[in-house]
């Protein structure tokens, strides 16, 4: 069997979200499915680590593919004119697009329909494209998978999709993330925190990560119980200037610490050193910080919307995000109360057996047998 796939969200060093699931899901796949012919197409050159096996052969299709026009220039022009010459049974798209001229049949992934939900966070014209075209990409694609029942739901009550067509696949967590020592989480501290406990967050610092509610609920922890505690932000900064203004004017702003954009490994480290992880994102399509975390070993404060409460299940203190108070209140709550700690801890530990990428990459393939059925 011949699959084609779009592999452009695989940049090296520039993974996030999407490009994990893409990597993980694939590394997988074409590893235990040796007999079929995968052809990966990349919208620029690409790094040899992304060629997983034998059976994966590497196109680049022109133009790069990062805004609205070249984006359908890239899935409407270049993508079948490549199928056309691939001739795949199947073409897999796990970036929430696929192709309106493409003739052969089509599995997607649809992560998040963030932006039916907070349109004003995206500019005007992506905003424009993804509100035409998603639901035409929905009902095109021959099967869906989305990443949470949330999502799913989302589809259905949307866009009026058909339930039967669309299957969940949770994310997982690579194995990197673990419990650490107490020798290592000691180390962790001095190198994230100057040897200080400190809460984290992981992820993009962009506005529907909720960065300012959490910056301004940190303030009001410290003012509250005047702890010893940093609050370390790893991920990479979208230009998002109104919350390093906000940082700039909190009279605890020392106490915050920009890591950047971290490898899987050191990103590790900083789960694992960490006193409690706080992901109270205004709305996510999975979360996967959420199990990063459960498989460190570290608490977990969350949001009570959209596909969070789904991932973190009993295992997390739920908040509302738009209430500082309410986050400010489960930090205080978490930082005092050290059997509260160790109880999330435990109901992590049942909680992560539910997500692995092996299984994400089991329930795709399932889905793109199905959508040769």
């Amino acid at each position: 069997m011949k699959i084609a796939v779009n592999t452009r969200f695989l940049i090296k060093n520039k993974l996030e979200g999407i490009g994990w699931f893409t990597y993980e899901s694939l590394k997988r796949m074409v590893h235990q499915h040796p007999e079929d012919e995968f052809y990966f197409l990349f919208d620029r050159p690409f790094d040899n680590e992304f060629i997983f096996s034998p059976n994966v052969h590497p196109v680049v299709l022109y133009p790069p593919a990062r805004h609205p026009w070249l984006w359908y220039l890239w899935f409407e022009w270049a993508v079948p004119r490549a199928l056309k010459k691939i001739k795949p049974d199947l073409f897999l798209s796990p970036d929430g697009y696929c192709s309106l001229r493409a003739s052969c049949r089509q599995i997607m992934v649809i992560h998040d329909l963030a932006f039916e939900h907070f349109g004003d966070h995206v500019d005007a014209r992506t905003l424009t494209y993804y509100r035409r075209n998603t639901p035409r990409y929905a009902r095109k694609a021959d099967r869906i998978v989305t990443v949470s029942e949330f999502t799913r739901q989302d589809l259905i009550r949307l866009y009026q999709i058909n339930p039967d067509k669309i299957d969940v696949a949770w994310n997982g967590s690579n194995e990197l993330f673990h419990p650490l020592t107490e020798t290592e989480r000691a180390q962790s501290r001095k190198d994230f925190a100057d040897g200080a406990d400190y809460f984290v967050y992981a992820g993009a610092i962009q506005p529907r990560k909720n960065i300012i509610n959490m910056l301004l609920a940190f303030e009001k922890f410290k003012q509250a119980t005047h702890a010893p505690v940093r609050f370390v932000i790893a991920g990479r900064n979208w230009d998002y200037t109104e919350a390093m203004k906000v940082h700039a004017s909190l009279s605890c702003r020392d106490d915050v610490i920009f890591r950047g954009h971290l490898s899987r490994h050191q990103l590790s480290r900083l789960l694992g050193g960490g006193f409690c992880l706080i992901y109270v994102s205004l709305f996510e399509g999975f979360g996967i910080p959420i199990v990063e975390a459960m498989n460190c070993d570290l608490p977990v404060i969350t949001s009570s919307v959209s596909s969070m409460p789904e991932v973190a299940g009993n295992a997390a203190l739920l908040c509302e995000p738009a209430s500082v108070d309410d986050i400010a209140g489960a930090m205080i709550r978490i930082y005092r109360s050290e059997s509260l700690r160790n109880e999330l801890i435990q109901k992590g530990r049942e909680r992560r057996k539910l997500f692995s990428w092996q299984f994400t990459a089991e329930k795709l393939w399932n889905s793109m047998m199905k959508a040769m059925e």
